[in-house]
């Protein structure tokens, strides 16, 4: 029998600088190449090199070899949504320069977390979709439901198919967004309007960060959702 969590295991391998950095960099859900990662967290390869070796061990990164680089990753959704909780918690960094502020800008608008859709677009997304009797209100931290996919917006996303898809992850999840405030769409649902938002060509990626661009078409389309 198990007994109580052993949180400061992950809190420790979390609260080094080094390595926080390294997590939010994984956030977005991709894989990184250790030397990119030393760079994000402003460190040598080698001291990268040991704290991701640290990450591993404690079950929060995975890695794998590609020819002469090895990739790491976040290790699953539960640590996404594990960062994604600290930072509601985590004082706000002061913003000092110009680059700093259109980066804090671009991720308050449209971001991904690990693999779904965050920021202002995916609450106005995920409130078109309560609005139209699609989804019933997320809560935070709790699977949601689909109640309709036959509403145009619905339609038009292909929400039928994505929960379709036999899977023991629930197929909607309330994410507590940490700059709105309020959960959007994660889950199955989440993962595949993410994915169905880039090939429309709502949103783009961005290089560098986890920030997503919202193009023209974008903008039409989420504005039409008021």
């Amino acid at each position: 029998m198990d007994g109580d969590a052993d949180l400061a295991t992950p809190a420790r391998l979390m609260g080094e600088p080094a390595r926080a950095a390294m997590l939010l960099a994984l956030l977005d859900g991709r894989a990184l190449p250790a030397s990119d990662l030393a760079g994000i967290a402003g460190v040598k390869p080698s001291t990268a090199s040991a704290h991701l070796a640290q990450l591993v061990e404690g079950g929060l990164v995975t890695g794998r070899r590609l020819g002469r680089h090895h990739y790491f990753s976040l290790a699953g959704p539960e640590v996404a949504n594990a960062v994604e909780a600290l930072q509601l918690l985590a004082p706000r960094r002061e913003v000092t320069s110009y680059s700093q502020s259109k980066a804090t800008s671009r991720l308050a608008e449209a971001r991904s977390c690990y693999d779904h859709l965050a920021g202002r677009v995916a609450l106005d997304l995920a409130d078109a979709l309560v609005a139209e009797g699609a989804l019933a209100p997320l809560v935070a931290g709790t699977p949601g439901a689909v109640l309709d996919a036959r509403g145009p917006l619905a339609a038009r996303l292909g929400i039928a198919s994505a929960i379709a898809i036999a899977s023991r992850r629930p197929a909607v999840r309330g994410c507590l967004d940490w700059t709105e405030r309020r959960p959007h769409i994660a889950g199955r649902l989440g993962a595949h309007l993410l994915v169905r938002l880039l090939d429309d060509g709502w949103v783009a990626r961005v290089a560098g960060d986890r920030s997503l661009r919202v193009t023209a078409e974008g903008r039409a389309q989420f504005a039409a959702l008021a």
